[in-house]
């Protein structure tokens, strides 16, 4: 069974190893320690844990096909006569968007607003990593 150190669980989550501690210590997230102390998440927990965090408070997301919405904070926007790059960093991952530039202005996007990167793709590589 793959296990996790707090370390690994935040990195995951996308968040700090205090918060994880958090969630361990007020019962949200279970966790067993391993022979040297350390406190661990079984895969399966965490898993699942990450999935609850995941359901999306989006209201938007009930009226699309697409599952896979990301929140961010909008980091910079590129914009030419026509077109526009958008790069979203949501927790530790950054999504960058070409879209049109009236799309850009009709959103109202700019450097520190929130969004919500919606991905609907026919192809998804999955690697593993250990």
């Amino acid at each position: 069974m793959t296990t996790y150190r707090i370390g690994e669980a935040a990195e995951l989550l996308g968040v700090s190893v205090d918060t994880v501690r958090r969630w361990v210590d007020g019962g949200r997230l279970a966790a067993d320690r391993d022979d040297h102390g350390h406190r661990t998440i079984a895969g399966a927990d965490l898993a699942r844990f990450a999935k609850s965090l995941a359901d999306d408070p989006d209201e938007g997301a009930g009226r699309s096909s697409a599952r896979n919405r990301l929140r961010g904070i909008v980091t910079a926007i590129t914009r030419d006569s026509v077109m526009a790059q958008v790069d979203i960093q949501a927790g530790p991952f950054r999504v960058v968007s070409l879209m049109s530039r009236e799309a850009v202005d009709d959103l109202g996007l700019e450097v520190g607003s929130t969004a919500v990167a919606v991905i609907k793709s026919t192809t998804v590589v999955v690697e593993r990593t250990r």
